[in-house]
């Protein structure tokens, strides 16, 4: 069974809460839908958080597949990092941590049936405030004009119509307002991320759209942003 869940920055409590809560078996998979905090301190923060995940997710017998967020260097800029081949997508593994997944934007996975397509990254609306305290904060944080192509040649080829899309942030057209944080300044959030993935899904058919980023639970028809939330798709049309 393939479970997805929202952010978890760095959370490894949250996630053990959340497998044995909702009774995920051995041999499930679990998606965690960016801003996963393993791959932001570059240090041995990082590491600690890792090996907790790994350890919470061979004891469970489960496998992470992470898509990239917002608050999570991309791999490639990780030497630890190995690509590979997984459910008939391109993924990175790191050998120290066998059960966690990262997912490379642009590819087509097969999960248990369903094809899913990924596109990770987002804008930080805390960007000046991390840059100003010193903070990481990662320049190539949204999708890239060539990982944007991936993205659009995968739905080419498969004449744009799949099963399940899976994203950090969500299309313009979906975004919460009522999530959006008091004190930004909206006019200077770069929402070209959002405003591309509205034209995807103005042209997409698809079963179901999936999401996080935001830090809320919200289920609109067939578009689900998740936070805290863990769901299947087993019971939905």
């Amino acid at each position: 069974m393939i479970w997805y869940t929202g952010d978890i920055h760095g959370d490894v409590k949250r996630v053990r809460e959340g497998i044995l809560r909702h009774n995920v078996n051995p041999g499930d998979i679990l998606v965690i839908l960016g801003d996963l905090g393993l791959n932001y301190h570059k240090n041995a923060m990082d590491r600690r958080r890792k090996q907790a995940l790994e350890q919470t997710a061979s004891k469970a017998g489960v496998q992470i597949f992470c898509i990239h967020g917002n608050h999570d260097m991309r791999p490639w800029h990780v030497p630890t990092y190995k690509e590979t081949e997984w459910h008939g997508g391109r993924v990175w593994i790191e050998d120290d941590y066998p059960h966690l997944i990262f997912a490379r934007d642009g590819e087509i996975f097969d999960l248990e049936g369903r094809q899913a397509i990924v596109c990770g990254g987002a804008y930080s609306v805390d960007k000046r405030w991390r840059q100003r305290m010193g903070w990481t904060w990662f320049e190539d944080e949204q999708p890239s004009d060539e990982i944007k192509a991936d993205v659009e040649q995968a739905l080419d080829a498969i004449g744009w119509e799949i099963d399940t899309v899976l994203t950090h942030t969500c299309p313009a057209k979906f975004t919460p307002v009522e999530a959006m944080l008091p004190g930004i300044d909206q006019s200077g959030v770069d929402r070209s991320t959002e405003d591309w993935l509205d034209t995807i899904e103005d042209r997409l058919r698809y079963k179901h759209w999936l999401c996080g980023h935001w830090h809320i639970n919200k289920h609109v028809g067939n578009f689900h942003i998740l936070m805290q939330d863990y769901m299947t798709l087993e019971d939905t049309p």
